[in-house]
């Protein structure tokens, strides 16, 4: 029966990181390992395992010293009405704004179709540095608002950038038009 439920449990796992992330597929996630618990009868319960220390986030404090500073063109872009099927990209330029190097740790997409690059080497203080993201239309259609959520060693550690698209669905149907 363990091997069983822990099977459902990393199949369900699997498919909410499938699909693009957000905060509805975690809380998910917390209920479906709190049930798990609860099946295998092993004393714990849900409570005490979302309560555990461990789960509990710390809140980050400002470090001390001289700190990088983004100052982005804009953390917003529309690209407008695509078809469906097209990749656009689009490139957020920076400047190191602040009075040390600015290092970018990371940029993850909110989703499997956006496919992030940056720099990768550290920004002197001036200096200036890029993030590109290149959005993937397929199975896309309609209104699309993704970010990027950046990384750095700056304060506050993450910055969100947005875009958003009207993705023309593809036509549907084998026959063609309707007349």
């Amino acid at each position: 029966m363990k091997i069983l439920n822990r099977v459902i449990l990393v199949l369900l796992v699997g498919a909410a990181f499938a699909s693009c992330k957000d905060r509805a597929a975690e809380k998910r996630i917390a209920e479906l390992e709190s049930r798990l618990v609860q099946l295998e009868g092993n004393g714990a319960t849900p409570s005490s395992a979302v309560a555990s220390p461990a789960a509990t986030p710390v809140a980050d404090t400002k470090p001390e010293g001289p700190l990088p500073s983004f100052e982005f063109a804009t953390t917003d872009h529309d690209f407008g009405t695509i078809k469906e099927g097209d990749k656009v990209e689009y490139t957020y330029s920076f400047k190191n704004t602040g009075e040390a190097p600015l290092i970018i740790q990371n940029a993850q997409p909110s989703c499997g179709c956006t496919v992030p690059e940056w720099s990768k080497e550290p920004i002197p203080v001036g200096g200036t540095g890029y993030i590109k993201a290149e959005f993937d239309s397929n199975g896309k259609p309609n209104i699309q608002n993704k970010t990027i959520t950046v990384t750095a060693n700056t304060w506050p550690k993450v910055t969100t950038l947005r875009f958003k698209a009207m993705v023309t669905p593809k036509p549907t149907g084998a026959n063609g038009p309707t007349r």
